[in-house]
C-alpha cells in the first residue's frame, strides 16, 4: 500500500454538482474514470457527500472509497457549502491507494446498480410484467417521456422508448433488456437501461426497478446566483426529497444480499443461518417500507400537494392491486375475491395514488387476517360516487379503535408487526386530496370493511 499522509487536494463544485476546479490527485481520478473537468463528479461516494453538504447547508466530512485505474482509493474528505454561488469547497487529505482485486461478476453488478442509483436520470417501478406503476425524473429533456409513461400506467415501459437493434415483440425477458441502449423522443442523447428485479432474486415476482442513464453528460442549467440564507431561514430537507434516495440504496442491498443467503444461491449453509438471513431481509423490508411511508407523508402534508385527476376504472385498479399482492396472500393461505373482469366502476382520481391506497388496504387485510381466511374486494357506483370496499375476516376494531385508526403513527397496539402507523393516515389524506374519502366499518370479532370513495366519472 502507498501512502501520502500529508497530501492535500482542493476542489470546487457548482450548484449542479459539477467539479469545476480540482487539484491532483482528485483531477486525475475524475478524468481516468471517464469524467470531464469541468463535469459531473463521477466518484459516487464523493458525489453523495457533496450533495449532502449542499442540501443540508453545512459542512460534512467523512472517509470515502473510490476506484482509480486498477487501484482502490481511500481518502478523508471535507465539503463546505459556499452560500454565494450554491457550490461547495472540497478538501481531500490522507489519500491512500492499494491494488484493486479483480472484481467478480457479482461485485461488478453491485457497482453498476450503485452507479445507476447515483446517476440515473429516470427511475420507474414496474410490475411483474414490466408494466409501469410509477415513474419519476427531474431531467428536463425527459419530462415528455414521464408524461407519456404516466399516461400509460399498466402498459409495458418499452412502449415509450426506441430500443436499439431490437425488433422483438415487447416486453421480452428482463435480462434481455438489462443494459439495452435506446433513444428517447425529445432527447439527443443515447440512453441505457438497468433493471433490478425485486422480491425473489430469480423469479422477480414482485416486479422491477428501472433506471435510465444517459451515456453523455448534459450541460447544467445555469441558475442566477442567490444570496446565502441565514440559519433561521434555512429549512433542513425532509426524508422524502433528499434523504430517502440515500437510505434506499444500502437498505435495498442489505435485502438483496440477505435474500441471496437465505435462498442459498451462494452455496449451502446451516438452516439457522438461513433463518437469520430471512430475519435480516424481513427487517430490511420493514425499514424500506418505513422510508417510503415517511417520503409519502412529507408529500401529502405539503400545502402545494395536488394529485393529477384522471379518468380511471376503479375495478381495474382493484384487480391490479390484487394481482400485485397475490403471491403474499398465497403464502399465508389467504384467498382474494377480486372484481370480475367484466366489472367496471369509472372514477376520477390519480391512478398511482389510488393504487397506493388499495395496496395499503389490501396489504393490511392480508397481514392481519387469519391464515386460511378470505379477503373480499367489492366495487360499485352510486349517487355520483365510485366505491371499493376491502373486507377481511380479522379480529375487527372496536368503536374506540375505529376513531383512532386513521391517526398518524397509530398502530392500535400492534407494536411488533413492523408497521409505521402511517399507512391509513396517508391513505385517507390521499383520498381526500382526490375529493374522495376513506371510511371504516367494523366490530370486534367481525372483521373490518375499509371503503375508498371517489368521484364517479360522469363520462364513464
Amino acid at each position: 500500500m502507498t501512502r501520502a499522509p500529508s497530501l492535500t487536494a482542493r476542489a470546487r463544485t457548482n450548484e449542479s454538482d459539477w467539479l469545476v476546479e480540482a487539484d491532483e490527485p482528485l483531477a486525475g481520478l475524475q478524468l481516468r474514470n471517464g469524467g470531464e473537468l469541468p463535469g459531473l463528479i463521477v466518484a459516487p461516494a464523493l458525489l453523495q457527500l457533496v450533495r449532502k453538504a449542499r442540501l443540508y447547508g453545512f459542512k460534512v466530512a467523512q472517509a470515502i472509497q473510490a476506484r482509480d485505474d486498477g487501484e482502490s482509493i481511500s481518502a478523508w474528505v471535507e465539503v463546505q457549502p459556499q452560500g454565494e454561488d450554491g457550490g461547495c469547497l472540497i478538501t481531500v487529505s490522507n489519500w491512500q491507494s492499494a491494488p484493486l482485486k479483480e472484481p467478480s461478476v457479482g461485485d461488478e453488478r453491485k457497482r453498476q446498480e450503485a452507479m445507476a442509483r447515483q446517476f440515473a436520470e429516470l427511475f420507474a417501478r414496474l410490475g411483474p410484467q414490466q408494466d409501469i406503476l410509477t415513474v419519476e425524473s427531474d431531467c428536463p429533456e425527459l419530462q415528455d417521456l414521464v408524461t407519456r409513461m404516466r399516461g400509460g400506467i399498466g402498459k409495458p415501459w418499452t412502449d415509450y422508448v426506441e430500443l436499439e437493434g431490437n425488433a422483438h415483440h415487447q416486453p421480452v425477458h428482463w435480462r434481455l433488456l438489462d443494459g439495452a441502449r435506446m433513444k428517447v423522443s425529445g432527447s439527443d442523447r443515447d440512453w441505457r437501461a438497468l433493471i433490478v428485479p425485486l422480491g425473489k432474486p430469480i423469479a422477480g415476482s414482485d416486479g422491477y426497478e428501472l433506471f435510465l442513464s444517459a451515456e453523455q453528460q448534459a450541460e447544467p442549467e445555469r441558475k442566477p446566483a442567490r444570496p446565502a440564507r441565514s440559519n433561521a431561514e434555512r429549512k433542513l430537507p425532509g426524508i422524502g426529497l433528499e434523504i430517502a434516495p440515500v437510505l434506499r440504496q444500502p437498505v435495498s442491498r442489505i435485502i438483496a444480499n440477505a435474500e441471496t443467503i437465505r435462498t442459498q444461491l451462494a452455496g449451502p449453509l446451516a438452516e439457522e443461518y438461513s433463518n437469520y438471513a430471512a430475519d435480516i431481509a424481513s427487517a430490511g423490508e420493514h425499514l424500506l417500507a418505513l422510508i417510503d411511508d415517511l417520503t409519502t407523508l412529507e408529500m401529502v402534508e405539503d400545502e402545494d400537494f395536488n394529485p393529477a385527476p384522471d379518468q380511471i376504472d376503479l375495478a381495474d385498479v382493484t384487480r391490479r392491486a390484487a394481482g400485485i399482492l397475490g403471491v403474499r396472500a398465497q403464502e399465508r393461505g389467504i384467498g382474494i375475491d377480486a372484481p370480475k373482469p367484466d366489472e367496471s366502476a369509472p372514477a376520477i382520481g390519480e391512478f398511482r395514488r389510488v393504487l397506493q391506497v388499495l395496496l395499503n388496504l389490501l396489504g393490511n387485510a392480508i397481514r392481519y387476517a387469519p391464515e386460511g381466511s378470505q379477503v373480499w374486494l367489492r366495487v360499485e357506483s352510486a349517487d355520483g360516487r365510485a366505491r371499493v370496499t376491502v373486507a377481511d375476516q380479522g379480529e375487527g376494531l372496536s368503536e374506540e379503535e375505529q376513531a383512532r385508526v386513521f391517526s398518524k403513527f397509530e398502530c392500535l397496539g400492534r407494536s411488533g408487526d413492523g408497521g409505521s402507523g402511517l399507512g391509513l393516515y396517508i391513505s385517507r389524506r390521499l383520498a381526500e386530496a382526490m375529493n374522495g374519502s376513506l371510511t371504516v366499518e367494523s366490530a370486534k370479532g367481525q372483521g373490518a370493511r375499509f371503503t375508498l370513495h371517489l368521484p364517479a366519472d360522469p363520462n364513464g
